[in-house]
This record gives structure tokens, sequence and C-alpha cells, in this order.
């Protein structure tokens, strides 16, 4: 198929202390968040200068994958479109019909299936078109890689490195603790999910050399009466100290990228109750731009442009390009507080 164009898709951050608030209204608009709360995660912000790194994170991807493109192709230009904050889809998909933009690919910077991490991404991008109106460039997402190689394989070596870490005694009895976002359990209902978290783990740790890992939850943002995805991080680090661990592994598998919601809800937060419970913890990095997560990248390109091999480890087989009708729905309500990167 002929494409012109490739759309990163990303969440969006502030870049100064001023944009904390602004930003946060924006992400939460509609969902009835008290001030107080907004402000709880705006002190998240302030904790590192009021400035999210996921930001910088992103244009180091762009520009490793930039140079990948250049390197083997296809030369596409890149373009990178954020849900909150600028550059906002509508601004950069106006900048791509200004270029001549007709038909672009979509990569979302998120692996899994859910209403936040896929659906709402996919609604964002025709509200986004709808604004820009005619003439607006098509845009066709490349499917989820939760399972891909280029996933899995360098998680399984960030994993490997942060044992590595370790005192060489200590690393057999560490456990591995995997971590991904917290999302209602309205919302876990009707979509893959945890199924596919389950399945990543199971991979990762199997690469890594690690049978005994579990997957639990962070960030954590709704109200106390509504249920949500558990155990959190930090009742799961009290747990394994109960059962004797004195060192764990902990490692962001449900993210891309080091940004705010690892580095203050893990390297302080949970770092802090590791400290308290005189656990040494290990974190292990993300993804980020390792090269095959890049490769991997071009891979699901060529899959849409030239019909190359699906690639997936596991049992479940790679994702399809399109998003079965009525998957992962908005939950009645949208409810749930920010999502903090």
């Amino acid at each position: 198929m002929d494409f012109d164009a490739l759309l990163v898709v990303s969440f969006g951050g502030p870049d100064r202390p001023e944009d904390v608030m602004p930003f946060l209204e924006n992400v939460t608009r509609g969902r009835r968040i008290p001030r107080e709360r907004l402000e709880e995660v705006a002190e998240h912000y302030h904790h590192f200068g009021g400035k999210s790194p996921i930001n910088a994170q992103v244009e180091t991807l762009i520009a490793s994958l930039r140079a990948e493109l250049e390197a083997r192709g296809p030369r596409l230009p890149v373009y990178l479109g954020n849900r909150n904050w600028h550059p906002t889809l509508p601004d950069t998909l106006r900048l791509m019909k200004a270029d001549g933009v007709r038909r672009a690919l979509a990569f979302i910077t998120s692996a899994w299936s859910s209403y936040s991490s896929c659906r709402q991404y996919l609604d964002n991008i025709a509200e986004a078109q709808a604004e820009v109106g005619p003439g607006a460039p098509e845009v066709e997402r490349l499917r989820l890689f939760y399972n891909h190689p280029g996933f899995i394989e360098p998680m399984a070596a960030r994993v490997r490195d942060a044992y590595a870490s370790l005192p060489e005694p200590d690393r057999g009895e560490a456990p591995l603790l995997f971590t991904a976002h917290s999302i209602p359990l309205t919302m876990a209902e009707n979509c893959r999910y945890v199924g596919q978290l389950t399945e990543a783990c199971g991979l990762v740790g199997q690469l890594a050399g690690r049978e005994n890992w579990r997957l639990v939850y962070q960030s954590r943002s709704g109200p106390p009466t509504q249920p949500w995805l558990e155990p959190d991080i930090n009742v799961a680090l009290h747990e394994a100290v109960a059962r004797g661990a004195r060192n764990v592994v902990v490692a962001p598998v449900g993210f891309l990228s080091d940004h705010l919601e690892v580095l203050y809800d893990l390297d302080y937060e949970a770092r802090q109750v590791c400290d308290q419970l005189g656990l040494r913890m290990a974190r292990a990095g993300t993804v980020g731009n390792h090269p095959r997560f890049i490769t991997m990248i071009r891979e699901l390109m060529l899959e849409r442009m030239e019909g190359t091999s699906r690639k997936s480890m596991g049992l479940l087989g790679p994702m399809p390009d399109d998003c079965p009708a009525g998957c992962c729905p908005a939950p009645v309500g949208k409810p749930g507080g920010s999502r903090r990167p």
C-alpha cells in the first residue's frame, strides 16, 4: 500500500511549570476530577522541575527512527502529534495537510489494548481529522506489538541488566515484579489488557531466565470507592519481604519510556517503601530507544507497505491491523483520574 508519512502519536506533557495545571486540566476534561486531585498530581511534576520527561524521550525515539528509515527505508517523513499537549494532533494534521501528506501510518506509543491505551488514541485521531476538515490526511494505525520480538527482546535485556546490577549472590533469590498502569476494573473487563500483559511478562521472564515473576500495578488515580486492577506495587513490595525477599527487581513492562509515572511512582515512591523495608530494589529500564525496538517500528511499517512477515512470540499470534468493532469501549462516564507521563 502507498503511504507518504509516519505519524508518531504520543501522550504529551508539559515543558515548563506554568504549563502543568493547564496540561492536567486538558487531560482530565469532562471527568469531574476534584481540583485538589489535580494539585496533588501537579506536585509530582514540580518534583521534577515542572517538566515532563516524555517529550525529550519521544523526540529521541523519533530521531533514532528517522535515522533508521534514512539508512534502510522506507524514507518517509516522521511527524509527532500528541493527545494532550503541543504539538497537538489537530495542529500536526494541519501541518501534514500543508505538506501534501495524503495517507499516513500511525505508530501509537502504547503496546496494549484498552480504552485509554488504544481506543482513545484512535478516537483522538478521528476527532483531529474532523477538526482539520476536507483534505485531512488519512491515518492508519500500525498494529499493537505487545508480543512482537522487537518489544520482548529489549525488555528482557533490560531485566537482565537490572539483575546484573545486584550482587551476584543475591540475584537468584530476587523476585521479579512487572508493573503496568492500573486501570478501572470496568475498563479491564471489556478489553484484553490483562491477558496481553500476562503473556508479555511470561515471554520476557522466560527470555530473561526468570521464572519467579509477578504482574503488579502502579499509578492508580481513581477514587477509593472505584475498583482498579491490583495488587499495587507498594503492597507487593511488602508481600515480597513477608516471603523472605531481601532484593527485588522491578520492571515497568507496561511503559515504553522512563517518563514521569515511572520516575515518580517507582524511582521515588516505591524506592522509599523499599528503603523503609530494608529491601534492595533494582529497577529495569523501559525499552526506550533500544535499537531492536526502533527496528521493530520499521518492521511494522513494512508489514503494511510491502506485506512482509508478521512477527510475534507466544501463543496468541500477531494482533490484527484493525480493531474489531466495539472493542475497548469507553467506560461509562469515562471514570478514572489522569495518567501522568
